[in-house]
């Protein structure tokens, strides 16, 4: 349950880690909102957390997510109604409904509404975290423990990066930038792009925050001999593309 079980909570967030996700948090409850946001970015996820259905359908009006995660009862809008909205604007990310109803009648709705899961309240939080793995292996861009491009392989629950029999370590962010340019390879994305997919909502990053992050996973990238992958796009963005082989 929420409450006071947070080391053995994070030890095993820690031990689950698995590839991130953009995830949307609707919970009007601080109490509950909170733990929940935390535990969801310790275990490695970008989350907007937000507290009530209008931000919640602004939000979604403006940005791409992998997972929403939506109370039922909402102030202005409610969950059950998000889902339906969202299923009408035909996206596709799975939807985990949070309710109080666990009534065979209520989760039908939610069901027909376009919910994938439910997880009834009061929530614990490693289940949360398990049902959110087991939605995230539902998305066509689950692809495994490790992702690859050419021989460079991103191993997503270990947080390394191996390149010709050389492995390195990553930093939690590091590993965020380099599985979101593995997940798209040898495209060009701009800066504006990378924020997107890295930053929470109203945490925008410092004016260099994403110049640093790329010179730090090339650094790592140096490491095992694929420092040149990472390529810089003056103008326009940066773009991960293997070597040429003579």
């Amino acid at each position: 349950m929420l409450g006071s079980s947070n080391i053995l909570i994070w030890s095993k967030v820690k031990s689950q880690r698995s590839r991130f996700m953009r995830i949307l948090l609707v919970e009007d409850d601080p109490a509950q909102l909170e733990p929940l946001h935390a535990a969801l970015s310790q275990a490695g996820h970008i989350v907007d957390g937000v507290e009530d259905g209008e931000t919640a359908q602004w939000l979604l009006s403006q940005k791409a997510y992998d997972l929403l995660v939506l109370d039922w009862m909402l102030p202005l809008i409610s969950g059950v109604n998000l889902c339906h909205q969202y299923r009408q604007s035909g996206k596709t990310a799975p939807v985990l409904m949070l309710t109080a109803k666990d009534a065979t009648a209520d989760k039908v709705i939610g069901l027909d509404a376009g919910a994938d899961d439910y997880l009834v309240k009061p929530v614990d939080v490693v289940e949360l975290l398990a049902r959110v793995r087991a939605l995230g292996r539902r998305s066509s861009l689950w692809q495994g423990d490790t992702l690859s491009l050419a021989d460079l392989h991103l191993h997503l629950t270990r947080l390394t990066v191996e390149h010709r029999e050389a492995t390195v370590q990553l930093s939690a962010r590091e590993f965020q930038l380099l599985e979101y340019l593995l997940r798209h390879p040898r495209q060009v994305l701009t800066r504006d792009q990378i924020e997107q997919a890295l930053w929470q909502w109203g945490d925008e990053p410092e004016s260099n925050a994403i110049t640093t992050l790329v010179r730090r996973l090339r650094q790592r990238l140096q490491v095992v001999g694929a420092k040149d992958w990472l390529e810089t796009i003056h103008g326009v963005g940066y773009r991960l593309s293997p070597l040429d082989k003579p």
